[in-house]
C-alpha cells in the first residue's frame, strides 16, 4: 500500500483514436442506414409523383380514367381543400376521396356528414382503420389485407358483374348494413362494398385498393368496366386530393398526432422488435449458476494481485475495506504468534490480552490499531500500514 500511495496516478480515460475504434463500426452503420433512408424517399417520392391525380399521366397517375370519364360526357375537377369537396356535394356528383387516411378525425366526420344526405355518390379509397367507420358508418377494416390482387366479383351489384374480375385486392371490410353490396370477397370478406344511404338515392362505395385507377393498370382484367362505371354514375365527378394546405389551415384542433402520422402496423412492429430484444437479452445474457472453478491460462504473481486490489480500493476510496483488509490479515498472522487459536483472531477480548503480555505492554493502545475506525484520508491509510507491519515486526522479533 505505501508503494501505492508514491506511484504517480495513470488516467484511464480512452483516447480519441481508442474512442473511434470502438465506434467507427456503429458511425458506419448509422451511416450508411441514413443514406439508404434518403435513396429510398426519393426514389419512392420520384416513383409515386402524381399518385391518384387525374392530370398525371405517371404510372400510378390516373389521368386515363379521367380521360376515358370525358369522352363519356363525365366531366372531372380536383379539388384539395374540404371546403371545396363538402361544397362540390350534390344528387348529380360524385364525390371520390383519393387518400382518405390523410384527413384528421373532425375533417372526416365534417365530410360524411356533407355527403351522407346529398342523394350523390361517394366513393373512398382504401381507407383504413378508424377512418371508414367515420366516413362509412357500419363498415370496419380487417386488419389483415387480401392476399390476392385479382378477385371475381361474385355478388349482384351490376358494376362489378358486368365488369368481372378486377384488381380490388387490398384492405378487406365487413358492414352491418343488411342492404349493403358485399363484392369481390377474399376469405369471405368483401374488398369492395356499396353502402346505400339512409335517405335519398345516394350510396358510398368502399373501395379496398386503388390498382383499378392507376394508368398501369387500367388495361389490365376488367379494371377500366370498373372504374368507369363506379365513378361515371353521375355526370360531374369530383376528384378530392386532401392536401398538406388543407389540414394546416383547419387550425390547431385539426393537426394530426404523432400516433396517426406513423404508418399502420407500427404498433406490431414495434412489439415484435421488443420481443426480439428480450430473446436476445436473454441469449447473451450472463447465465446464473453454480460457480465453476477454472485455471488460469497464465500464473499471476500475488504483488501484482495485491497491488491491482490496492488500486481498485484506491479508485473507490474504499479506504473502509483497504483498512479492513490490512488489519484482518495482521490480526490472522498475530494469533499464531502469541499462542491465539485463528478463530479467535477477530475477538478483540481473546487478541489483545495475549498480545500485551507478549509485548508487556498496555493492551488498550492496541485496539484502535487493530481495531479502531476506518482513517479519513490516504495519508491516514498509508500510516496506518506502517503501524501494522511494525506490530507485527516487534511480534515476530519477541
Amino acid at each position: 500500500m505505501t508503494t501505492e500511495a508514491t506511484l504517480p496516478t495513470t488516467s484511464t480515460a480512452p483516447t480519441a483514436r481508442q474512442v473511434w475504434t470502438r465506434a467507427r463500426g456503429i458511425t458506419l452503420a448509422v451511416v450508411l442506414l441514413l443514406v439508404a433512408a434518403v435513396a429510398m424517399a426519393a426514389v419512392r417520392s420520384t416513383d409515386r409523383h402524381g399518385a391518384l391525380d387525374p392530370r398525371s399521366a405517371d404510372p400510378s397517375g390516373s389521368r386515363a380514367v379521367a380521360q376515358l370519364l370525358a369522352d363519356r360526357g363525365v366531366s372531372t375537377r380536383v379539388v384539395t381543400t374540404l371546403g371545396e369537396a363538402r361544397a362540390a356535394a350534390g344528387p348529380d356528383t360524385t364525390v371520390l376521396v383519393a387518400v382518405p387516411d390523410l384527413l384528421t378525425s373532425r375533417q372526416q366526420t365534417r365530410l360524411y356528414e356533407s355527403t351522407a344526405s346529398s342523394g350523390g355518390r361517394t366513393v373512398l379509397v382504401a381507407p383504413g382503420s378508424p377512418s371508414v367507420e367515420r366516413l362509412a358508418p357500419g363498415v370496419t377494416a380487417d386488419p389483415l389485407n387480401s392476399s390476392r390482387s385479382t378477385l371475381a366479383p361474385d355478388c349482384t351489384l351490376p358494376e362489378a358483374r358486368r365488369a368481372g374480375s378486377a384488381d380490388t385486392g387490398g384492405i378487406r371490410y365487413t358492414t352491418t348494413h343488411l342492404d349493403a353490396d358485399s363484392c369481390y370477397p377474399s376469405e369471405r370478406l368483401a374488398t369492395l362494398l356499396r353502402v346505400p344511404a339512409t335517405s335519398g338515392h345516394g350510396d358510398t362505395v368502399v373501395l379496398g385498393a386503388p390498382d383499378i385507377l392507376y394508368n398501369e393498370r387500367l388495361d389490365e382484367q376488367g379494371n377500366a368496366s370498373l372504374a368507369l362505371q363506379l365513378l361515371g354514375s353521375r355526370p360531374h365527378l369530383v376528384w378530392y386530393l386532401p392536401s398538406l394546405s388543407d389540414s394546416a389551415a383547419t387550425g390547431g384542433d385539426e393537426q394530426k398526432s404523432f400516433l396517426d402520422l406513423l404508418p399502420s402496423g407500427w404498433l406490431w412492429g414495434t412489439l415484435q422488435l421488443f420481443v426480439a430484444a428480450v430473446l436476445a437479452a436473454f441469449w447473451r445474457g450472463r447465465r446464473f449458476g453454480r460457480l465453476v472453478p477454472e485455471r488460469l491460462p497464465v500464473a499471476i504473481r500475488a504483488s501484482e494481485t495485491a497491488e491491482g486490489r490496492a488500486r481498485l480500493y484506491r479508485k473507490a476510496n474504499a479506504r473502509d475495506r483497504a483498512s479492513a483488509a490490512l488489519r484482518s490479515t495482521t490480526r490472522t498472522r498475530l494469533a499464531p504468534l502469541v499462542g491465539v487459536p485463528v478463530t479467535q483472531a477477530h475477538a478483540p477480548e481473546a487478541l489483545l490480552p495475549a498480545l500485551s503480555a507478549h509485548l508487556s505492554g498496555d493492551g488498550q493502545t492496541l485496539h484502535p490499531l487493530l481495531f479502531g475506525p476506518p482513517p479519513g484520508d490516504d495519508a491516514a491509510l498509508v500510516a496506518l500500514t506502517d503501524q501494522l507491519d511494525a506490530l507485527e515486526r516487534e511480534v515476530r522479533r519477541s
